[in-house]
């Protein structure tokens, strides 16, 4: 028996000859994600603007206003935020703490909404709570930035010393782009936004970073191998060489992500949304977005030839690449 084949081995698809549509749909979802950011914001969790999340199970759906009613009534609670996890009887009750609340003032708040909610709607049950301080949120906010920001740079870094300038650039930028639309996702939904999704933001990054490395790694050795041929040519086969094993990693675990996300808990359903929308942009931004960026960078066919040898091909009157013409 065969083993099946996602892809050909002999499969030839152009993807650079549709790069400019490719780049003006990134680039275009890029800027809505930015507006989106700046417009409507983030739902930020009690990780980074502290407060106390107390988790309720009802017995039948309630509307979410006759809730907020009820909770912005108890003495000393009130600017509730109410908000459903996945099925209309799971209730998120958030509400705000003083920076310098104790956990006893923390506990009795938690205490107040459990028993408000017991005695409006019988049969709820409070399934958890969380509380975090107003100061230790600012301290994870922080965390999780520096950790986006040192992420993005080691990275290029890395990418420049091991490869070339125009690699580095286009890993940076692809990596922008996969971030850039995970973030718009989330202001455009309003999910929750919290330390879950920072480290899903991190798992794409890894994930994309390692399929661009992929096609970048192929691309290098078919720069010393085919060293006329034109760029978007090897730069198409680079992709196409690479691309069985991009498709069948990209749908296995999609495949897994797209289980947790209608069978997997509510806790965890804005992280699983994350790392599926980032599997989705990452093998995308790696096909088009990383390789196109190493067209229009210039990339020269003897970036990885020793220069003994490139002088030695000019000598013979070896032929050349006419960059002029190049799109």
């Amino acid at each position: 028996m065969r083993p099946l084949k996602l892809v050909p081995d002999d499969t030839n698809i152009p993807f650079l000859k549709y790069r400019n549509i490719a780049m003006a749909l990134s680039v275009g979802l890029i800027v809505a994600s930015i507006v989106l950011c700046i417009v409507r914001g983030f739902n930020l969790g009690i990780d980074f603007v502290g407060g106390q999340t107390v988790r309720v199970t009802l017995a039948q759906p309630v509307p979410v206003e006759e809730i907020r009613i009820k909770v912005d009534a108890i003495d000393g609670l009130g600017g509730a935020t109410i908000q459903q996890f996945g099925s209309p009887t799971d209730i998120g009750i958030r509400t705000p703490l003083p920076a310098d609340a104790s956990d006893a003032a923390a506990e009795e708040a938690a205490r107040k909404v459990r028993v408000t909610i017991e005695r409006a709607y019988p049969g709820a049950k409070v399934s958890g709570v969380e509380s975090v301080s107003g100061k230790v949120s600012e301290e994870l906010a922080w965390a999780g930035t520096k950790a986006l920001i040192f992420a993005m740079l080691g990275i290029a870094a890395y990418i420049w010393f091991r490869f070339e300038w125009q690699f580095a650039v286009g890993a940076l930028f692809a990596l922008f782009h996969d971030v850039a639309l995970t973030l718009g996702f989330f202001a455009l939904t309003r999910l929750e936004f919290d330390l879950n999704i920072v480290a899903a933001i991190l798992t794409i990054i890894g994930y994309s970073l390692n399929d661009t490395i992929v096609v970048y790694d192929r691309i290098r050795e078919n720069l010393r191998k085919y060293r006329k041929m034109g760029i978007p040519e090897l730069l198409d086969l680079s992709i196409n060489e690479t691309l069985s094993r991009t498709v069948v990693t990209s749908l296995s675990i999609g495949i897994v992500l797209t289980i947790l996300l209608v069978l997997g808990p509510d806790v965890i359903f804005g992280f699983t949304a994350a790392m599926l929308l980032g599997i989705v942009i990452g093998t995308f931004s790696s096909v088009y977005v990383s390789a196109a960026i190493l067209l229009w960078l210039r990339l020269k066919p003897d970036s990885f030839v020793p220069k003994e040898v490139v002088a030695g091909d000019a000598i013979k009157g070896g032929e050349r690449v006419d960059f002029k013409d190049m799109p």
